[in-house]
């Protein structure tokens, strides 16, 4: 049986890397490009998000509705997300259409064109979705809880951009960007499914083509020192909206095991402390969960909630109760057992996914160099010992570092 997992690298830089499943007649394919919104400056903020869009409106081998059109025309699927630090276009699709799948994400990543005519439609089109995160109270409340924890960094900017930054885009400030960020050395091609990976890595390099000869790669600017703060706005809405954490862990970091456990027993679930000692003993919420969000060089942590406005001010004591609570007493042996369980079962299913596969080896790379094996993984939660959670939770759970947002309803 060929190896499941396995990189090359070309020599322009670009990464190769495929996981061979096969038992499935599917593939996912994605293009990574290292790059997010924290790459860019205030005039730019927006801007990878914006080109994700663009590439979409038309390339030097295709218009924009022969893209739309390619993978459906097959049973397949074509999409792209920008985060903070990576942009990612990628297609699932059956196995037998694997060639079509990598022509067409790589030619989005490579051959844009950014018509000028496009250019003020799609400006229109991010300033509505703009306008429909001003109106997703639970999304924007994450937006301010960045800005929270890093100020004027990029990191503290929304994804999105703004609208002004937005409306100042040109075709040429596009192109300029593409060409600083959108290099060999920065990105990834992941491949999963039933496929080879030596047919794979020349299908690759036919269709780059000598892309990246002047590749060159940039240092990251690091997030600034973090201060707590607490903001509240207000706006015309049915339930208050609260977000309560602090900065957390980097990506990296050899305790951002146990913190996921940790974030497990806290509010990963209907069995959490949170959900049973909140929502269920007090009727306060319907949605109540914490999380865990880590970063190439830094993290967040913290507990969203969404309730009446009346009961804001007891369900934030709740949350600080339960929060000091974990800080202070270690848990228990069989709480550890069952979100260790709970965190392996979320691993296991999510293997049944081609895309979330091929979603986890492009995040590997990017972030670490290198795959984990599933026994790899398996191996460093079961390591997690009562000690790790209580160090961790001393760590991070420090109440005098804690944020407090608060997005609640105006008072008419």
């Amino acid at each position: 049986m060929p190896e499941l997992f396995q990189k090359t690298t070309l020599s322009s830089g670009v990464r190769v890397i495929t996981e061979y499943i096969p038992s499935v007649r599917s593939v996912s394919v994605g293009a990574w490009i290292a790059v997010g919104s924290r790459d860019e400056s205030v005039a730019n903020s927006g801007i990878c998000h914006f080109i994700e869009h663009m590439v979409f409106k038309g390339t030097k081998k295709r218009r924009m509705h022969h893209i739309a059109q390619r993978m459906e025309n097959v049973g397949g699927y074509l999409n792209a997300f920008t985060s903070k630090e990576f942009t990612c276009y990628y297609s699932r699709c059956l196995d037998e259409h694997l060639d079509r799948a990598l022509d067409t994400v790589i030619d989005l990543v490579i051959n844009p064109l950014f018509p000028e005519k496009e250019l003020e439609r799609e400006k229109d089109v991010v300033v509505e979705e703009m306008r429909m995160y001003e109106d997703t109270p639970d999304e924007l409340v994450f937006d301010l809880f960045d800005r929270a924890l890093y100020g004027t960094h990029a990191m503290g900017r929304p994804v999105i951009g703004t609208e002004k930054s937005v409306r100042s885009f040109t075709t040429q400030r596009l192109h300029d960007f593409l060409d600083e960020n959108y290099t060999a050395k920065n990105l990834v091609i992941s491949v999963v499914g039933n496929v080879d990976h030596d047919r794979s890595v020349k299908l690759v390099e036919k269709l780059l083509n000598g892309f990246g000869s002047n590749s060159r790669s940039k240092g990251r600017r690091k997030v600034t020192p973090y201060a707590p703060k607490m903001i509240e706005e207000k706006r015309p809405m049915q339930q208050a909206h609260l977000v309560y954490g602090a900065r957390g862990l980097a990506v990296t970091d050899p305790a951002r095991i146990s913190l996921s456990v940790l974030n497990t027993v806290l509010g990963g679930g209907m069995s959490s402390r949170l959900n049973q000692n909140i929502r269920e003993k007090f009727g306060y919420c319907y949605n109540i969960y914490s999380f865990a969000n880590m970063h190439s060089d830094t993290g967040d942590f913290g507990v969203y909630m969404g309730t009446e406005a009346s009961k804001v001010n007891h369900s934030l004591k709740l949350i600080k109760r339960e929060i000091d609570r974990l800080a202070q007493k270690p848990i228990s042996t069989t709480e550890l057992a069952r979100a260790k369980s709970q965190a392996k079962g979320a691993i296991m299913l999510g293997l049944e996914s081609m895309g979330s596969r091929m979603m986890r080896i492009g995040r590997q790379e990017l972030y670490y160099g290198r795959y984990y094996t599933l026994d790899e993984i398996l191996g460093l939660l079961n390591n997690v010992s009562l000690s790790d959670i209580t160090d961790t939770a001393a760590s991070i759970l420090r109440s005098n570092q804690f944020s407090e947002i608060r997005l609640v309803p105006t008072e008419d």
